[in-house]
């Protein structure tokens, strides 16, 4: 009789078979290894890898970068076998993550030797996008695209082209790359060869690229140099865009190459001829010109006498009257100017101008018009503590200093009667045209009661007291007693006992010696003890002397008696 338990094993017996050769195999789990097809069936591949079964693998993970790999009964691939499924011993296998597994070994090598990789654009992400490595997924930042940002990046998906690596983690499936670094690796390489073909003060053409607010940047041929928006023209360009256009072909000449930087420095107005060659004759000192007013700064403007020259009129040469003002009040850019050349240094390229000297000094105009002497009208337009300033023709001023206000009051007090916007009348003193100087008098309008008083030394006057003062008394004399005189104390008296201020009252009536005239000074000196002796003198001579036996006493009343009655 047969065993029928030899013939048909139990489920359990064919586990424990199967397990048993699999014991030497355990390690390859996680691995990749190699299979063989046996069949194709609908959606799936099937691979015996050795194990005494075969595992199944959907045909999707046959597809790379949107082709079919071609696999047919017989071939050999290379599989991922994560494990066996269950006891009936079904490999789960992985085409996909082989091929993954495969790329990872294949990048990494690149990568340690800083190889650029190839791959594909395939998909956009949160910052920038996926990128394709054959069958590896690595992220793309936005950034690294392109050498200049990209706005439309669509014809650059799906098109196989090199990367370089900048990070990977394998742990983690994280790989970076960038296109970016490709490119300016290749074009270093480029601009390098290009440079070496490049000598200074060649000319080329090139087209312009791109423009800033400093200048604008033109393609070579493959390398790019810097147009400086100083050497666009010789004449003043406020923005390159006044003068270049984007896409425009010009002509240009290589200034400076930096063979450290590689950066190309370029001119257009290095291939004109200079304007400032010969200046000097075209513009010389003292000659007139028109020209245009370009720029205006605090200190002053630019005007241009031809495109390329310009010269500056400074704010102290804009105006005869308007000091320290602000250059945009008086002139405006763009205007027509007509101007003086002052000063010329072709060497250091500036030109010197003079706006207010193609305009007749405006002193010298007054002075024309009215020479000392002159009587004037103007208004008052500033009070100091050393004179009155008033308002003449041409904006200009003339001065009336406190010692010119008035004949007898002092100045101090003379300056109070006036106040701004009063109009008055002067006399014009003196002009000095290089110092721009006019000073004016009021007293002047009207004679000096001094001179006017026609006194002399050793006249007798009839004085009235104005005022009484420690030191003396002062008293005024002549016509409405307009002339004023100190007369000192120790010429109150002959008799020292009565040379006493104080025996004096504003009002009284008093006579008095003239014993001095100054009219430089405007200064006539009394005195009364001087008068006292004149009169003792002359009636000791008239009457005797004490000598003689009469008394001093005697003598004076005879003589005084005598004057009574002569006025009588």
């Amino acid at each position: 009789m047969t065993d029928t338990s030899t013939l048909n094993p139990t489920t359990e017996d064919f586990s424990e078979l199967l397990e048993a050769s699999f014991a030497g195999r355990q390690l390859e789990e996680g691995n990749v290894i190699e299979g063989l097809v046996t069949a194709i069936e609908n959606d799936f591949v099937v691979v015996d890898v050795g194990l005494k079964t075969e595992g199944r693998i959907p045909q999707r993970e046959f597809y790379f970068q949107g082709e079919k790999e071609t696999v047919a009964v017989g071939d050999k691939v290379e599989v991922y076998l994560e494990r066996i499924e269950n006891a009936l011993g079904e490999a789960i296998l992985s085409r996909e993550k082989a091929r993954r597994e495969e790329a990872w070994n294949r990048l990494e090598k690149s990568f340690d030797k800083t190889e650029p990789v190839e791959g594909a654009i395939v998909g956009r992400v949160k910052g920038g996008f996926t990128v394709d490595l054959g069958g590896a997924n690595a992220f793309l930042p936005g950034s690294q695209v392109d050498i200049r940002p990209v706005r439309d990046v669509g014809p650059l998906m799906n098109k196989p082209q090199p990367f370089a690596i900048l990070k990977m983690d394998r742990p983690r499936g994280n790989i970076v790359v960038s296109r970016r670094a490709v490119l300016e690796e290749s074009r270093a390489e480029q601009r390098a060869e290009l440079v070496n073909q490049l000598q200074e003060g060649e000319v080329r053409e090139g087209v312009v690229k791109n423009i800033t607010d400093y200048g604008a940047f033109v393609d070579l041929g493959g390398i790019d140099g810097l147009l400086h928006v100083t050497d666009m023209s010789w004449r003043r360009v406020n923005h390159p865009s006044q003068v270049l256009a984007v896409g425009e072909t010009v002509k240009v000449q290589i200034i400076k190459i930096n063979p450290e930087t590689q950066r190309i420095s370029l001119g257009m107005k290095q291939l004109q001829s200079d304007p400032w060659d010969g200046v000097e004759a075209k513009y010389p000192v003292d000659a007139r010109f028109s020209g245009r007013v370009t720029n205006i700064t605090e200190y002053g403007a630019f005007v241009e006498l031809e495109p390329g020259v310009e010269g500056l009129v400074h704010v102290s040469e804009m105006s005869w009257t308007k000091k320290n003002v602000d250059p945009g009040k008086i002139v405006s850019t763009s205007q027509e100017v007509e101007v003086l050349v002052l000063d010329v240094d072709g060497e250091k390229r500036r030109i010197s101008l003079g706006l207010k000297q193609c305009q007749r000094n405006p002193w010298e105009v007054f002075a024309e018009a009215h020479p000392s002497g002159a009587e004037i009208e103007g208004e008052v337009r500033n009070i100091t503590e050393f004179g009155l300033f008033i308002g003449l023709d041409n904006d200009i001023d003339g001065m009336v200093h406190l010692s010119d206000i008035d004949w007898n009051e002092p100045g101090e007090q003379a300056i109070q009667n006036f106040k701004k916007g009063d109009v008055v009348k002067a006399k014009v003193l003196d002009i000095d045209v290089e110092k721009e100087r006019i000073s004016l008098g009021i007293k002047q309008l009207a004679n000096d009661p001094v001179n006017e008083s026609g006194v002399k030394r050793g006249d007798i006057l009839t004085c009235t007291v104005t005022e009484v003062a420690s030191g003396g008394i002062e008293v005024s004399f002549g016509e409405d007693n307009l002339v004023k005189s100190f007369i000192r104390k120790s010429d109150l008296s002959r008799d020292r006992s009565e040379q006493r201020p104080e025996r004096f009252a504003v009002g009284d009536k008093l006579d008095a010696m003239v014993t001095s005239v100054d009219k430089a000074t405007r200064r006539i000196s009394l005195s009364i003890k001087a008068l006292e002796i004149k009169d003792e003198k002359e009636a000791v001579e008239q009457f005797g002397s004490a000598d003689s036996g009469a008394t001093l006493g005697d003598i004076l009343g005879s003589a005084l008696r005598e004057k009574d009655d002569d006025e009588s």
